[in-house]
C-alpha cells in the first residue's frame, strides 16, 4: 500500500520545485508566469499571493480541459506557460504539478514549502479584499492543528 508521502516522492522524480526566493526572482523577471493556488476557496480567501489564480485541487483536471462546467479557458490554453503551483506546505502542489505534466503542461512546477515557506521568507500575502495580511497572523494561521486522534497510533507518545 502506498502512503501519501510515497505518492509525493514518486511525483518528485519529475516535478521541479522552486524555493520561495526562486519564485520571488521569477515574479520580478517574468510577465507570463501563472501562479496557480490549488487550495480550497476558504483557504485562498484567507490569504494568498497577489495575482494567483485559485483552482481547488478537487477540480483541477476538469479546469484544465474543455467541455466541463469547471473549465477555465485561460488555464486550458496555458500548457506552454510557466506555471508555479501553490498550496499550504508544498505537498498538494507536487501532486498537482505531476498531474498537470501528465496532461501536457510543459512547465508546471511546485512551490517547495508552499505558502507557509513563502510567509517564513517574509513575502507578502493578501486576503480576499487584496489587503496585506500581517506576517504574524499568517504564521499563526499556518501552525499545525493536527489533533491526537489524527496522529498515527503507532507514533503517539503515551
Amino acid at each position: 500500500m502506498k502512503r501519501y508521502i510515497d505518492l509525493i516522492n514518486e511525483c518528485l522524480e519529475s516535478v521541479e520545485e522552486l524555493m520561495p526566493w526562486d519564485l520571488e526572482v521569477q515574479l520580478e523577471s517574468s510577465q507570463d508566469l501563472l501562479l496557480l493556488d490549488i487550495r480550497e476557496p476558504y483557504e485562498f480567501e484567507t490569504m494568498h499571493i497577489k495575482g494567483s489564480l485559485n483552482v481547488p485541487r478537487g477540480i483541477l483536471e476538469q479546469a484544465c480541459e474543455w467541455d466541463f462546467e469547471e473549465t477555465l479557458p485561460g488555464l486550458v490554453e496555458a500548457r506552454d506557460r510557466d506555471i508555479v503551483i501553490i498550496c499550504r506546505s508544498g505537498n498538494r502542489s507536487v501532486l498537482a504539478a505531476c498531474t498537470m505534466q501528465s496532461m501536457g503542461y510543459q512547465s508546471a512546477k511546485s512551490l517547495k514549502t508552499g505558502l507557509k515557506g513563502w510567509n517564513d521568507y517574509e513575502q507578502p500575502l493578501v486576503d480576499a479584499n487584496d489587503n496585506e495580511v500581517d506576517i504574524d497572523d499568517a504564521e499563526e494561521y499556518f501552525k499545525s492543528t493536527v489533533t491526537l486522534e489524527q496522529t498515527d497510533p503507532q507514533r503517539r507518545i503515551a
